[in-house]
Parts: structure tokens; sequence; C-alpha cells
């Protein structure tokens, strides 16, 4: 784990010798914590660690000895267990680092064999290299036409929002570990088609029958599954707040070593993936969904056809291969 973990501060992180770090973990991934730890400190950095009571999960608030010792850290690593009804303290705590303009890499749910055999574990320059250019491919780019295998076929508006990725965390912004997408919050009201999640689900894991997903101006308005129990709870986590069932992003996976484990955090770097997720993006550029929530929908074997402000039309990626 410590070749993985010194992989993603290094590249990813840019950890200088002199930076100050906090480590947020729990007991559960206490492993990981400590191998990000060692990592740091390698690499000349000072070291806080404070790790998440187990009592009280999951967490709703940030615990105020924690909020205390968020300010004053270049670098805030959180490797903590992934809860599907902790992503509301998440994202409070996302923001709450990034206001203080660290760099935040963000794992919830990271497992030990992430660390050690597949998506941290990869030449993250090469992968960098492709995502910057395919970011430069959607440049002035109006929309995206998405279709699938399993029946995805949905249009969103990106007019000047930009696409960012996580393969280079910069000061007060945040990016996951592992890494190896590239995003963008679509226009809140410009998305109108289906989804068909065949792959998984942010905090639910792999999804057993297919999960259709209708969309209008932006907004979720059906979602059915012949997996009744499924179906209930997405309802139910798109319906925290107002704009939980607003779209809120696209991203489009290009990490070669990860892999479909039903863990999200691995699952949407996988290449020949493309996710859409619905609930907050105001970290993102133009985003201006506010929900409390963010839930991540992933399908395989994505076709992405982008139309140009001038008109023009270009095929990204055909079948899950990218068309470069």
């Amino acid at each position: 784990m410590a070749k993985g973990a010194a992989n993603a501060v290094k590249v990813i992180l840019d950890m200088k010798k002199g930076d100050t770090v906090l480590i947020v973990t729990d007991k559960p991934k206490m492993d990981i914590g400590k191998a990000f730890e060692a990592a740091s400190k390698k690499a000349g950095a000072a070291v806080k660690t404070y790790i998440l009571p187990q009592e009280g999960r999951p967490i709703k608030e940030i615990p105020a000895d924690l909020e205390a010792m968020v300010p004053g850290n270049n670098v805030i690593i959180n490797a903590f267990s992934g809860m599907a009804e902790e992503t509301p303290f998440r994202i409070k705590l996302i923001k709450k680092e990034i206001g203080t303009g660290a760099r935040v890499g963000h794992a919830p749910g990271i497992t030990n064999e992430m660390m050690t055999k597949g998506p941290m574990t990869v030449d993250y320059e090469s992968v960098a290299k492709n995502i910057y250019h395919m970011i430069g491919l959607f440049a002035n780019a109006k929309q995206a036409h998405i279709t699938a295998p399993a029946g995805t076929d949905i249009t969103l508006n990106i007019e000047d929002r930009g696409f960012e990725t996580d393969v280079k965390i910069k000061a007060g912004t945040f990016g996951n570990l592992p890494a190896g997408e590239l995003w963008c919050a679509p226009a809140e009201d410009g998305a109108s088609g289906v989804i068909v999640c065949d792959g998984s689900i942010g905090d639910l894991g792999s999804v057993k029958k297919p999960l259709r997903m209708t969309v209008k101006k932006g907004k979720l308005v059906e979602v059915k599954s012949e997996d009744k129990e499924l179906e209930a709870k997405v309802k139910e986590l798109t319906a925290v707040d107002k704009m939980a069932s607003i779209i809120g992003e696209l991203g489009i996976g290009l990490n070669p070593g990860a892999r479909l484990t039903g863990n999200l955090l691995e699952d949407e770097k996988a290449g020949e993936t493309a996710h859409v997720a619905f609930g907050n993006n105001e970290e993102m550029i133009g985003g201006k969904n506010n929900s409390k929530t963010h839930r991540d929908f992933l399908f395989n074997k994505p076709t992405i056809e982008v139309t140009y402000k001038n008109g023009a039309k270009k095929v990204l990626m055909k079948d899950g291969k990218l068309v470069m």
C-alpha cells in the first residue's frame, strides 16, 4: 500500500517537503490511513491524523474537533469508509477543506486492493496525458449526445461548463483517490433523454438489474427497474431535497487499472465507462446545484458525440473506446 500511496502523493497531490498534511481516516480504513501517513512523511511533510468515531455513524455533521484541525494544511486526505447516509457530511467536509485552500484527496470507501493491485498503481502521468487531451477536445462544446448498448440515450447541454480532472489536484480543489476521470457540470435545465445504469451506483454498489432513469429538462422524472428494492432506494435518495433529482455531473473514466468492483470510487475511473450524477455540483465549473447530496449512476461502453458552438460534430468515444 505504501507504493500506491506514494504514487498518489507525488503525482496527484504534488506533495513537497515542508507541506503540512491532515489525514482523516477511521478504524476500518486505518491501514490505508497509515500508508498515506508514511508516504507523506517520506515526502518530507508534517502529518496529523484524525480518526472518525465509529459511535454515532452515520455522521451527519463535521465533528467539532475535526473542524478545528482543518485550517492550516497544504494537503488533506480523506481515507475513510463510504456510507450512502454520510453523503451530506462528506459534502460539508469537502467544502470546509477546499475553503482553506488545501489540495484535497477524497477517498471514501477506498480499499486495500485498490491501493495494491489496481487504479492506484498505474502510471498517472500517462493517464493525465490522455485526460488533458480529451479535455481539449471538449473545448467550445455546446452539447454532448451519449448512447450506450444498455439503452442510454441522453443529450446534455455543456456549453461553457468546463471539464476538470482529478489527476492533478490544485490548491483549493479536490479530487478522488484513486484518480482517473474527467467531468463537468451540465446545465441544470439542459439534459433530456434516458440513462440506463447497468454498472454501479454511488454507495449502493453494482446493479443486479438495469435501472432506467428518464430525464426532462435536467430533472429526473421517472425511475424504473425490475429490482424494485433498488428502484425504491434510488427514488428515496434522489428526493432528499429539491435539487437531489436535478442533473449534477457528466463523468468519463480513463484509468486503465480501474476495475468494475461495485465500489463507485473505483468504477467511475474505469475505462470504457461514463456516469451521470444527480445532486450537488457547486464545486464544479459553472455548477449551480446546491443539493446536500450527490449520487452517481454508471453505464458501460458509451458513445459520445459532441456538437460544437460552430455547429460541427465530432465523436470522441465509440463503444467505450477513445476516438482521438
